[in-house]
């Protein structure tokens, strides 16, 4: 089901700004009986990112109802969809005009389900992420790189792909944030130059430093990775995932995956 802005509908006006320039931001939420998971941390962080791109951010009581009225009956995905609205052609923004939302409903992917393995096989991408601080964390539509990345393999075996910028260092996966554990020490990529800060990520950071786990946020090179005692990507569709295998590289477990999947489930 999809609906744009409140009403069914399939389609958007073919002048609308996040089609013709992928002006605007996105979420992509985990649902479990028809209620949104970490409802509160995804609408913050959908209201900063339209703050940054001086976005005119949905009510939040109005985005949850359509979420909910979207959502599938057991556990699926709705994704919300702010656009800078219908404007004249042009890169200018015109001021003024609404914004456009969509909000719609799939299946969760077979990548996410209850029985999937929690060990998973990643490669490295060749494709580099440009450095553009101004946008950097933010959850914007322009998401090429994410698909010429992801069209790098077509292995159904391989779950996710990992991404270094221009500078050769580790920023996360295509789909997925990035968390590593050395001698007792959480790492993640530092987002600042590139990439998205997901709100499984943020979770994981909030329940690190309440559980009293030391966490350093680095730009780091890909031996870096390949010296951790545990490697693991998440996201709010399939939690976190051990990566068993990268490239010829392979770890096995020590706890840190489910450590870190109970702490980003507690309410926090």
């Amino acid at each position: 089901m999809t609906l744009v802005n409140g009403q069914p509908c399939e389609s958007i006006d073919a002048h609308d700004r996040g089609l013709a320039y992928g002006d605007g931001v996105f979420r992509t939420l985990r649902t479990q009986a028809g209620q949104p998971l970490w409802w509160s941390d995804h609408y913050a962080t959908l209201a900063a990112d339209c703050a940054a791109l001086k976005l005119a951010c949905p009510d939040e009581a109005v985005l949850h109802r359509e979420a909910c009225a979207v959502a599938e009956a057991g556990a699926g995905v709705v994704k919300i969809v702010i656009t800078r609205g219908v404007g004249v052609r042009g890169y200018a923004p015109s001021g003024g005009q609404a914004v456009t939302r969509l909000v719609l409903s799939a299946p969760l992917p077979p990548h996410a389900g209850a029985d999937a393995s929690q060990a998973i096989t990643a490669r490295w991408c060749s494709l580099q992420l440009a450095r553009q601080p101004r946008l950097a964390g933010i959850k914007h539509l322009n998401r090429l790189e994410n698909v010429l990345a992801r069209a790098e393999w077509d292995d159904p075996a391989i779950i996710e792909g990992l991404l270094c910028d221009t500078d050769g260092m580790v920023i996360g996966g295509v789909m997925s944030n990035l968390f590593w554990a050395r001698d007792g020490v959480l790492f993640t990529p530092d987002l600042g130059q590139c990439g998205v800060a997901g709100v499984a990520r943020t979770r994981l950071l909030r329940a690190a430093a309440r559980r009293g786990i030391p966490t350093r946020i680095e730009r780091l090179p890909p031996a870096a990775i390949l010296a951790a005692d545990e490697l693991m990507i998440c996201n709010s569709l399939i939690g976190v995932r051990r990566v068993a295998r990268l490239g010829d590289a392979n770890w096995s477990p020590t706890g840190w995956t489910d450590t870190l999947n109970a702490a980003l489930y507690e309410d926090n």
